[in-house]
């Protein structure tokens, strides 16, 4: 039987935009939770908690630590957990460390990067009851170098929305469109029954998905497509310089805003 939350999140295709954060932790998680349609565990701490230069670095244990405490903050959004690189590299493999997540965090649904290339595992996950959240465009965990946005050629536009197609039939419940070229992404959106859910792919998606700590001030991050809302960086410095013209409106009201505004911008 599917969880209520997923066919919510389904039922949104076409008539509500769908609003995604991600949190590492409970204070974060149980702020956004009130706002936000899904609540995504991603392997994004990797660079944004740890510094590491690339998402591959991220272990499952720690993701799983990390886990636990989002869970305790999130009671009414999906959560998703981003599985890390190397931990689907076969059937088997996916399948024991998607219990494993499950078993230990108590999430909804995983998220997996690829299209065509990795359809036997998706299908093996789903046929064991693992919901499945796809992920196409640029994906991190593949990437060597720069990121560069994708299907600006036609070879690319071709298999990214045939990787689309692929992913429907098998059964996932939603897709993330990462930096895809803005009338692809509107294609897809059109060509597929379920909800896709966009990073830098343009308002033609059936939702957005970002990184709370780049929204906030909590990082120093200079993506084109991610508008700083607020600097809690810079608000938690003035206040503990006692400079009374500073703003001083506390963290979670300061999210609670970026939340509402967020919803806004893609109704």
């Amino acid at each position: 039987m599917m969880n209520k939350k997923i066919k919510d999140i389904i039922a949104k295709k076409n008539k509500s935009k769908i609003v995604s954060l991600t949190a590492y932790s409970k204070n974060i998680a149980q702020i956004i939770d009130k706002y936000v349609d899904m609540t995504l565990v991603g392997d994004s701490m990797a660079s944004v908690l740890y510094n590491y230069n690339t998402t591959r670095k991220i272990s499952l244990d720690a993701m799983i630590e990390h886990a636990k405490s989002v869970r305790m903050g999130v009671h009414n959004s999906l959560m998703v957990f981003d599985m890390p690189y190397n931990t689907y590299k076969d059937k088997k493999n996916a399948l024991l460390n998607a219990k494993k997540i499950i078993k230990k965090t108590k999430s909804d649904a995983v998220k997996l990067e690829g299209g065509s290339k990795i359809k036997d595992i998706v299908k093996h996950l789903i046929k064991n009851k693992i919901p499945v959240l796809g992920h196409l465009g640029i994906m991190p965990q593949s990437v060597r170098g720069k990121f560069k946005s994708k299907g600006k050629t036609d070879s690319e536009r071709t298999k990214i929305l045939k990787d689309a197609k692929v992913l429907e039939k098998l059964g996932v419940f939603a897709i993330v469109l990462e930096c895809i070229e803005k009338s692809l992404a509107k294609k897809i959106t059109n060509e597929v029954k379920i909800p896709t859910i966009g990073i830098g792919s343009s308002v033609y998606c059936d939702g957005q998905i970002l990184v709370t700590d780049d929204l906030i001030g909590l990082t120093n991050s200079k993506i084109k497509f991610v508008k700083k809302y607020i600097n809690i960086s810079s608000n938690i410095w003035y206040r503990f310089l006692g400079n009374l013209n500073a703003p001083t409106c506390s963290t979670q009201t300061s999210i609670s805003l970026l939340c509402i505004v967020i919803i806004h911008l893609y109704l």
